[in-house]
């Protein structure tokens, strides 16, 4: 056996105590299993030359099977034929075990029916001897790729348990855990809140989470869409009315006010009460009681409020659209849901826990590929999350193999309509000129847009332009633009 197969066959505490953490080698790890001593020293060489990879090397299966259990590897490259335990058995175990590791094997005397058997264990290829260097280099090349997004998607569901989730709200921005935190706080209350979000940013599920992660609310969340109902019927929708009191008021009903009782009232797009409307459930706010249409018995409520709107309900009061003392009834405890294109960091997060959720029966989720989330990443998102689980659940259809790929996308992701150019083109002037002027007026407008959207971090900024920080300095500096006019935008 060789010193590599030794530290890859130590238990894990020694393994993990060589160095420390900040220390250790970013590359990917590699196991070869071969009993040919000459073979592995060459083929040990190869590999850490031609890739960027760390090759351990043990002389059979059992050996193999220590390291593996003893720390991760993305590849093991394994001979068929072997003693003790051969490559047959190694893949076996493997499956057995689940150990995440992607499998290739070599043998000297391949046949139709060794490769089958093999590809049916879980290998992920299977290679003659003598080998082709060049095809062996494509298939470990691919197969590392395909390790290393595996390895992601794992990482990604364990997150969606773990810390990023929050009474079923996926996220991994700041901005959404100063709001996971607000959550909490004001959940053991029974304050009014009111949550300003774009359509599709998932104010309704926010609400489900302040009601859930309460204590005191022992009765149930009703929602009701202000929006999609007229003036007469919201009267009756909200507070219920008496037999008799219209023409189809054909039995008593009880209001969402009353089947909240001891719960919760959600009015989605409040912003869209009509002005009547608006004094009566100032009153409800205040008073905690009502009549139902038609009738005279007052009826008390326990209800906490929740009101959520997709617009500024101040702009609303300045405009003269929505009363002010009902606005501040409804802005006791204000939440602010930011778009998705501001949340760039969620997108890899929400896009995988929607591959769980429109996964097949029986099937396991797909796997959005590098070049589908780059695609991901790149888009807008006007319709924020709604948009992303459709995108993703229209992917998940159309996608013929595990994977989702570009193709798979919404078309308006993948081939966004072109912008058209307006305004005259002056012939005059030298075209050289022209285009320096139009690629400066373009390039300091998206920086400023940029740069906002940062809140003045050349970092980010950087990042998610794809140009380096000193571009970015300099450009600001040539376009006198002052960074701390978007420090808290």
């Amino acid at each position: 056996m060789s010193a590599n197969a030794k530290s890859a066959s130590a238990p894990p505490e020694a393994v993990a105590s060589n160095a420390p953490a900040e220390l250790k080698s970013p590359r990917r790890l590699v196991l070869l299993a071969e009993d040919s001593e000459s073979t592995r020293i060459q083929l040990q060489k190869l590999l850490e030359s031609s890739l960027e990879v760390q090759v351990d090397t043990v002389a059979d299966g059992s050996q193999a099977l220590k390291a593996l259990t003893a720390q991760p590897y993305s590849i093991l490259l394994t001979d068929l034929n072997m003693p003790r335990v051969d490559g047959r058995q190694l893949l076996q175990e493997v499956q057995k075990r689940g150990l995440p590791v992607t499998v290739i094997v070599t043998t000297g005397f391949g046949s139709v029916e060794d490769a089958v058997q093999a590809m049916r264990l879980g290998a992920y290829d299977f290679l003659t001897k003598p080998l082709d260097v060049q095809h062996l280099i494509l298939v470990m090349e691919r197969a590392l790729r395909e390790r290393s997004l595996q390895d992601e998607v794992a990482a990604l569901r364990g997150q969606l348990q773990d810390r990023f989730s929050f009474q079923n709200i996926l996220s991994k921005n700041p901005r959404m855990h100063t709001i996971f935190e607000l959550i909490g706080h004001v959940a053991h209350t029974s304050t009014t809140v009111l949550i300003e979000g774009e359509t599709g940013t998932g104010k309704e599920q926010v609400a489900r989470a302040i009601h859930h992660a309460s204590s005191l609310r022992t009765g149930p969340l009703i929602a009701v869409n202000c929006a999609a109902l007229p003036e007469n019927l919201l009267e009756s929708e909200l507070f219920g009315h008496e037999k008799g009191s219209f023409t189809s008021a054909v039995s008593q009903r009880r209001g969402r006010f009353e089947l909240a009782n001891g719960g919760t009232l959600f009015l989605d797009e409040v912003g869209d009460v009509p002005p009547p409307m608006q004094a009566k459930l100032l009153r409800v706010l205040q008073e905690r009681r009502f009549e139902r249409v038609g009738g005279t018995e007052s009826i008390e409520v326990d209800v906490r409020v929740i009101a959520a709107t997709n617009r500024s309900l101040l702009r609303l009061v300045q405009e003269g659209k929505f009363r002010e003392d009902l606005y501040y009834r409804l802005n006791v405890v204000k939440l602010d849901l930011p778009p998705l294109r501001d949340r760039p960091e969620d997108i890899p997060l929400l896009a995988t826990h929607f591959t769980q959720k429109y996964a097949r029966p029986n099937e396991r989720p797909r796997q959005v590929t590098p070049e589908a989330m780059e695609v991901l990443l790149a888009h807008g998102w006007p319709g924020n999350i709604r948009e992303l689980e459709n995108a993703i659940e229209r992917a998940s259809v159309t996608s013929r193999d595990e994977f989702i790929r570009p193709e798979n996308l919404p078309r308006e992701l993948t081939a966004p309509p072109r912008a058209r150019t307006t305004g005259s083109v002056d012939i005059k002037r030298p075209l050289a000129e022209l285009v320096a002027e139009t690629t400066a007026d373009l390039e300091r407008r998206y920086l400023r847009r940029m740069l906002k959207k940062c809140r003045g971090n050349i970092g980010r900024c950087a990042k998610l332009s794809g140009l380096s920080r000193r571009t970015i300095t300099d450009k600001v500096a040539t376009y006198k633009i002052d960074r701390k006019e978007f420090l808290d935008a």
